[in-house]
């Protein structure tokens, strides 16, 4: 259900006073490498500007507003400035504070020096040139280090800057959906809706419980492929569902889905039918809506409503591309949308409890929660099953990115930070045990706060990212365990 793709606004520049020859020869070596490094990266659309201004070069100040307008015509989502040579500053930090978005800077380095002839690039001192006058312009911007065109620097350093772009692209203008009320006793969930619109573009939908119940009805007695506008959702027959419909395709399939995948022996086929219903009634609320993820009241309603438990729900919506927390945790649900663009679907995140430290290891903790953890991300050789609606597996090992999102007296933190899988001892639900390079000094960051017992992960290296991320997000400081505040 997610897009992930980053469309990057490709912008050489060189220095008007500079040999014209060489510049273009850099550019056309350093087009091949950057073309041959982003076909290695998935879901990346590259848009030059090679027709629109002579010699598809930036120099000159009068060509700014006509890249402006063909970047937000193509819809671009970040800009990079491979420097030709020493660069022009002065147009680029003029483009880059009119396009408002996340912004890479770099250029390769020069070759030896020939002799006393005059050097034809100096591209690493335009590079501090233009920087300068960045910063001036208040524009945040990231850099890779100037270094060789086939240098692995330059590789890793723009997949890096495609996931902060990613990440950016995520928050900027969220629909979270908020299906039902928070339960009445997790007060740690509150959040505060007006800052996330004011400060992040943030828009929290309330859908009514009531609003997944028809779509549910409809779902079984098979009205139609298409459901209408929620405002417009009726049950027929003054709302009871009609005896003998034909129900949805779509259920038997995701049922059949569900049981290729699971051991359903424990739920039988009657729940089985009844999570397939609610996962499409969900999914159906959030293409309505326009939803990029939700926060769903997983306590009572569908216990009382249809007789089963969310938690198996929430994990295998994830898996499927729609981010769902629980316990209408919104800055969960926010936080795995971003990890989820962090990994850019090379892994689905999911949403756990702290919940107590391992018996052994010192520095290790079980990231625990009753079953809302998807299939994709579970431990090679574990046997997954449905019990009571709650998936039961252990989640692979490796290197996994903890984060959390939360406030405090209107300020912001985004917490990012590390941690490996580690062996533990066997328990219910979904969990995983996780090892960090001091665990009491983690406790005490996560217990003074302003955080709470929810945290999400994502598999893979990204706390980095996030931090860079902070820098295009605004209003929202860097946190860790072993690190400062992002500039």
């Amino acid at each position: 259900m997610t897009d992930h793709t980053i469309i990057l606004g490709y912008v050489p520049v060189r220095r008007d006073m500079f040999p014209v020859p060489a510049a273009e020869v850099m550019r056309d070596q350093i087009r091949s490498r950057v073309e041959d490094i982003l076909s290695r990266l998935p879901d990346v659309e590259l848009v030059s500007i090679d027709g629109l201004i002579p010699g598809g070069i930036l120099w000159r100040n009068g060509d700014v507003k006509k890249i402006e307008a063909f970047f937000r015509e193509k819809a671009v989502d970040a800009l990079f400035f491979p420097h030709c040579n020493f660069g022009q500053e002065e147009p680029v930090g003029q483009l880059a504070k009119r396009m408002g978005l996340p912004v890479l800077l770099w250029g390769p380095r020069d070759p030896a020096p020939e002799g006393e002839a005059f050097r034809v690039y100096d591209t690493q001192c335009g590079l501090f040139a233009t920087s300068k006058a960045l910063a001036r312009a208040h524009v945040p911007f990231t850099y890779i280090e100037n270094c060789w065109l086939e240098s692995p620097v330059l590789e890793e350093g723009l997949d890096k800057f495609i996931r902060v772009a990613a990440v950016a692209k995520a928050m900027k203008h969220m629909r979270v959906g908020q299906v039902g009320i928070r339960p009445r006793q997790f007060l740690s969930v509150k959040v505060n809706e007006s800052e996330l619109m004011e400060k992040f573009g943030v828009e929290i939908t309330p859908i009514w419980t009531e609003e997944v119940t028809r779509v549910a009805a409809k779902l079984r007695c098979g009205l139609g492929e298409t459901i209408g506008a929620a405002a417009g959702i009726e049950l027929p027959a003054g709302g009871r569902v009609i005896e003998g419909g034909t129900p949805d395709p779509r259920i038997k399939e995701r049922m059949e889905d569900i049981a290729a995948k699971f051991d359903c022996s424990a739920a039988g086929e009657e729940v089985l039918e009844k999570i397939a219903v609610v996962e499409l009634a969900l999914e159906e609320l959030a293409r309505i809506n326009d939803l990029d993820c939700l926060a769903f009241e997983c306590w009572a309603y569908l216990s009382g409503e249809f007789g089963i438990q969310a938690c198996f729900i929430l994990g295998d919506l994830i898996d499927r591309g729609l981010v769902a927390a629980c316990e209408t945790d919104l800055h969960a649900a926010i936080t795995a949308r971003l990890l989820q663009a962090a990994a850019r679907g090379e892994s689905a995140p999911f949403i756990a409890d702290l919940t107590v430290r391992h018996p052994t290891n010192d520095n290790a903790e079980l990231l625990w929660h009753c079953g809302p953890f998807p299939y994709s991300i579970r431990r090679e050789g574990s046997n997954p099953k449905i019990c009571s609606c709650k998936g039961f597996f252990e989640l692979k090992h490796g290197d996994i990115t903890v984060a959390r999102l939360d406030q405090s007296d209107g300020k912001y933190l985004l917490f990012a930070d590390q941690v490996t899988g580690v062996d533990g001892p066997v328990t219910n639900g979904n969990y995983v045990w996780v090892e960090t390079g001091d665990w009491p000094a983690w406790e005490k960051k996560l217990i003074y706060g302003p955080y709470i017992h929810h945290v999400c992960g994502v598999h893979g290296r990204y706390a980095d990212v996030l931090k860079e991320a902070c820098k295009y997000i605004g209003h929202v400081t860097h946190d860790s365990v072993n690190a400062g505040a992002c500039r």
